[in-house]
């Protein structure tokens, strides 16, 4: 099983491909058709890094479809009061006495320092489908874990400024 993602990662992921397709190959090639003019490709940067960057391009191309392949597409609807996908949480933690929001989402879209956990961390599995006030533990390995309490659910679903180019 591959990556779990919903209906609007996968647009995102096509529309990513589509660019990477139209747009970029079409520099990338152009940009290499340009330094091989410019003379011996042995001593010539400017060739190796057109070919470098064409190659990374593709390379992001293959990893993109083959993603799309093997994934498996999750609901991001939930109850007014149950943590779902898109949903801004504000967790307790018991152990340091804080209080962090949280955006859930696919792993493809998480970012810690950008306050998005995925749903495949130890705090996302846990607190998925959750209500308000429930304490819940969270198993962070055989032989560790911490309480949190679920202080608040906001229905925020997905923003544009979410939107992101490259997950």
């Amino acid at each position: 099983m591959g990556e779990r993602l919903t209906e609007e990662d996968v647009r995102k992921i096509r529309e990513e491909i589509e660019y990477r397709k139209l747009v970029v190959r079409k520099s990338a090639i152009e940009a290499v058709k340009e330094a091989r003019a410019h003379g011996d490709l042995s001593e010539n940067f400017e060739y190796h890094a057109a070919k470098r960057d064409k190659n990374q391009n593709e390379s992001r191309i293959r990893y993109l479809e083959r993603m799309l392949k093997t994934a498996s597409i999750v609901s991001d609807e939930s109850a007014d009061n149950e943590v779902g996908l898109n949903n801004t949480v504000e967790v307790y933690f018991e152990d340091e006495d804080e209080t962090e929001v949280y955006k859930l989402v696919t792993s493809v879209r998480g970012s810690s320092l950008n306050g998005r956990i995925s749903i495949e961390s130890p705090l996302g599995k846990a607190i998925l489908g959750r209500r308000t006030g429930e304490r819940v533990y969270v198993q962070v390995n055989e032989n560790a874990g911490y309480y949190v309490t679920i202080r608040s659910i906001e229905n925020t679903g997905d923003s544009e400024q979410d939107a992101i180019r490259r997950f």
